[in-house]
């Protein structure tokens, strides 16, 4: 990815170095401690949503697909990451499920076959992409014609309403909103709730502590 890509800077921060103390310092510490949503919460959203053919867009270390509980034993998993040290670490990490993989931009449409995933999830992506809540919406337009009938996109991404955050976690996310590695200083819930109401009939919006769980489909179940 060229440097003067706005998404930029929140993939490239994702060096072999970061990625092998992600898991502590972001699921463990960061997201239990700062964000208050353990990453058992977002496990169990992986657990509940995830489909036998499953895209996962910013995949991260693979941690979440690492443990979640697929409904076959063989799930059908695509990675999708602009940075592609991302995709061969979580790949590695998941290589008994046989990954497919593609370096590629979420903003820009994703040339996929259509209608061919059961789910889509967005884990941590959101707040890591540049624009404001109606910009970096168009991921989910990008998502939609990926998605089979009866198809689920979920996710959890960081909020910035104060009342969500402690003083500390305020603090850092204006740090990583300044280094460019978050870019959520204007995400609230109600930007979000308008952005699933737009494209889905159906979605569910839960937030525990700063984060924001969420789940939507395209059809009425």
């Amino acid at each position: 990815m060229d440097i003067s890509n706005p998404t930029y800077a929140g993939q490239a921060v994702y060096t072999e170095r970061v990625l092998k103390s992600y898991d502590t310092v972001v699921l463990r510490l960061s997201s239990s401690l700062v964000w208050r949503c353990p990453a058992f919460r977002i496990l169990s959203h992986y657990d509940r949503y995830v489909g036998e053919t499953h895209l996962d867009i910013g995949p991260g270390t693979g941690f979440f697909l690492d443990r979640c509980r697929f409904p076959v034993p063989d799930p059908r998993i695509t990675l999708l990451d602009p940075n592609p040290t991302v995709l061969e670490h979580a790949a590695a990490r998941i290589a008994r499920y046989r990954p497919s993989t593609r370096q590629h931009d979420a903003l820009v449409p994703i040339d996929l076959p259509a209608r061919s995933f059961g789910s889509v999830g967005l884990s941590y992506v959101l707040h890591c992409l540049p624009g404001d809540p109606t910009e970096k919406a168009v991921v989910l337009d990008h998502v939609l014609p990926l998605l089979a009938p009866g198809g689920v996109v979920f996710g959890a991404t960081v909020l910035a309403d104060l009342e969500t955050h402690t003083r500390f976690g305020r603090r850092l996310m204006d740090v990583y909103n300044r280094k460019g590695i978050f870019a959520n200083a204007a995400d609230t819930r109600a930007d979000l709730e308008l952005a699933l109401a737009e494209r889905f009939p159906h979605y569910e919006l839960d937030v525990v502590g700063a984060v924001a769980l969420f789940a939507a489909w395209p059809d009425e179940n």
